[in-house]
């Protein structure tokens, strides 16, 4: 069977999915790869992600997703006439981020930074590592998914050579919506050096209009550059030719993938669901990190973590 008949029709930030075999295809499961790291790095040099299904205890992420629909329900997001681990949300809820539901939260915080998760990380770096101190919290209403980007541009201050770790909490259907990745993508740097190493936080010191954007925050996070590569994935494909990689994911499962992977979410086309995952990320302790995410309270995006240049 086919690829493009055994999956549904696929959206991507509005618009439909090319279904031929040559553009969309499933992640490659590398569970069965587990306890081989030598075999884990090809993969990843080849692929340039890691999709590990069922690595995680399920329960453990079961639990933890019960602390963060208890904050979605707190801070109103959720509808009360349905149980709240179901993640139903009040009309309009959109894109919800609420990277604080992570704070103090020890079912969240143990399951990303202790335990099988991190260690994951040392065996495949061969070396101690560490975090970021900020956690990415997404509930995602219907609607539109993430638009195509790579990561390095929201934090390529420190080493190159971090992971980001994309982890559900609880089943997403196709409909629900989860990660895509763009296969092959992070090796084709004819495509990508003139986006890839541009920094969303930084702004041209010398133009005053940068300078006002930038320090008072007056558009959205106070960008100039967005870090987006595409709001159109069909035609970001047609361009690098290879093909969208997703799948239906379970508690559990994570992906893993660089800093030059381009990845992208698909629509979520429920009625009402939120589609709950978190980003983390991992890399060696001995290289530079980037400081708008550690501390006690990272600066992040904010106005202290912009860096003025001359242009």
């Amino acid at each position: 069977m086919s690829t493009a008949t055994a999956l549904p029709q696929i959206y991507s930030f509005g618009h439909a999915l090319d279904m031929d075999d040559d553009k969309i295809g499933l992640l490659r499961d590398s569970s069965d790869a587990a306890e081989n790291v030598p075999e884990l790095r090809r993969r990843f040099a080849d692929d340039g992600y890691l999709y590990m299904k069922g690595y995680l205890d399920r329960d453990e992420v079961l639990a933890a997703r019960a602390t963060l629909t208890d904050g979605l329900a707190a801070a109103g997001v959720l509808d009360p006439a349905h149980p709240t681990i179901d993640g139903v949300c009040q009309p309009g809820a959109g894109y919800v981020f609420k990277p604080e539901l992570t704070n103090n939260n020890p079912a969240v915080q143990n399951l990303l930074y202790s335990g099988r998760l991190p260690e994951f990380y040392r065996q495949f770096y061969g070396e101690e590592i560490r975090h970021y101190d900020f956690t990415w919290l997404r509930a995602i209403g219907p609607g539109k998914g993430t638009n195509p980007h790579c990561d390095l541009p929201y934090m390529g201050r420190g080493t190159h050579g971090h992971m980001t770790c994309w982890l559900p909490y609880g089943d997403i259907s196709f409909e629900l919506g989860g990660l895509m990745v763009l296969e092959g993508s992070h090796k084709r740097m004819d495509l990508l050096e003139n986006y890839i190493y541009r920094d969303v936080d930084s702004y041209c010191a010398n133009k005053p209009e940068q300078v006002k954007n930038a320090t008072t925050g007056a558009k959205g996070f106070g960008w100039t550059f967005s870090g987006t590569l595409s709001h159109n994935p069909p035609v970001l494909r047609n361009k690098f030719n290879g093909r969208w990689l997703t799948t239906e994911f379970q508690p559990g499962d994570f992906i893993t993938f660089g800093m030059f992977l381009v990845h992208a979410s698909l629509d979520n086309r429920t009625e009402n669901r939120l589609r709950i995952s978190s980003d983390a990320r991992y890399q060696r302790a001995s290289e530079p990190i980037d400081e708008r995410w550690i501390g006690l309270n990272p600066p992040g995006h904010t106005t202290a973590g912009k860096k003025g240049r001359i242009c």
